[in-house]
């Protein structure tokens, strides 16, 4: 794919509910196609992503933008500290379109896909140390297995490290995905090698721990009645937003059985959907790729 198409777009311009002159971050600004329609609609961005060709796309296609934009090549789970230095905070909107970009998958040198041959790489940041490669070919099986099993929710964890141990070394995403091909084999539409790859790619790049500390931080950006829009496209990331959404909603979270409440914890958010927004037919049908996104939000009380 040559470009990048924004998923959910509408849906998320709208429950950001932008207004003119209105300030909103997003977290993951990728090829900047979300960032367009709000600034379309005269809002204000600050851009951050990880990837420094991101930045360079999104700094491209929102030139004409002018002051209205600024972008930032540095990690969300920095959040509360880019704000305070960009002098942008508080915010109106906070949105993140969590995972790859159908740009990284499509470039082969990146290493995230198993359909074209490209080294062991899955660094949103090229410039890190831990790559595919190293957890392929120095990690121990059972730390291999583990990275399988916990981000990828494969059933035959166990047996992928020990075939990928016993094939090493391993040099090119093609290789990886014959030899998780040749354990797991092929059933129904979905490639043996998706969870697998999935799971090395989030533990490369701390996705999970990521996310965790950067949603901890929205609070403190946003303003009373700011809305909190997350996309998510798979369920450990659905099953994180999910959770920190319920639980920040709440006011008291002590056991049940707690005579009286020694949490102090103050409810932060109010839930806008109780269930999960998705993808109509026609934009799935348009974007394959976003047949798996997941859109829940949230607003600052």
């Amino acid at each position: 794919m040559s470009s990048h198409i924004p998923v959910l777009l509408n849906e998320v311009v709208d429950a950001l509910q932008v207004k003119a002159d209105s300030r909103y971050v997003d977290c993951t600004i990728g090829a900047g196609g979300h960032s367009a329609a709000i600034l379309e609609r005269g809002g204000r961005v600050l851009g951050i992503d990880i990837d420094p060709q991101a930045i360079e796309i999104a700094q491209s296609k929102l030139l004409s933008y002018g002051d209205r934009v600024n972008l930032i090549n540095k990690s969300f789970e920095n959040l509360e500290v880019i704000c305070s230095e960009t002098g942008f905070s508080p915010v109106d909107g906070v949105l993140f379109d969590l995972g790859m970009s159908s740009l990284q998958l499509a470039d082969p040198k990146r290493g995230f896909s198993f359909q074209n041959e490209g080294p062991l790489g899955m660094c949103f940041n090229p410039s890190e140390e831990l790559t595919a490669e190293v957890i392929v070919n120095d990690f121990p099986e059972d730390e291999i297995a583990g990275i399988i099993k916990r981000y990828g929710e494969e059933s035959k964890s166990k047996a992928i490290a020990k075939a990928i141990v016993a094939n090493r070394p391993i040099g090119t995403t093609t290789q990886l995905a014959a030899i998780v091909s040749r354990v797991v084999g092929y059933h129904g539409r979905i490639h043996p090698a998706t969870k697998t790859f999935q799971a090395i790619r989030i533990a490369v790049n701390r996705e999970m721990e990521r996310i965790k500390a950067a949603l901890k931080q929205v609070g403190n950006v946003l303003i009373v009645g700011g809305r909190l829009v997350v996309i998510s496209f798979h369920s450990l990331e659905d099953r994180l937003v999910k959770e920190f959404m319920r639980m920040e909603s709440q006011g008291c979270i002590c056991p049940p059985r707690t005579p009286a409440c020694i949490c102090n914890h103050h409810a932060m958010f109010k839930l806008i959907t109780k269930k999960v927004i998705v993808p109509s037919a026609a934009e799935v049908e348009m974007n394959p790729l976003s047949r798996s996104a997941k859109m829940r939000v949230a607003e600052r009380i």
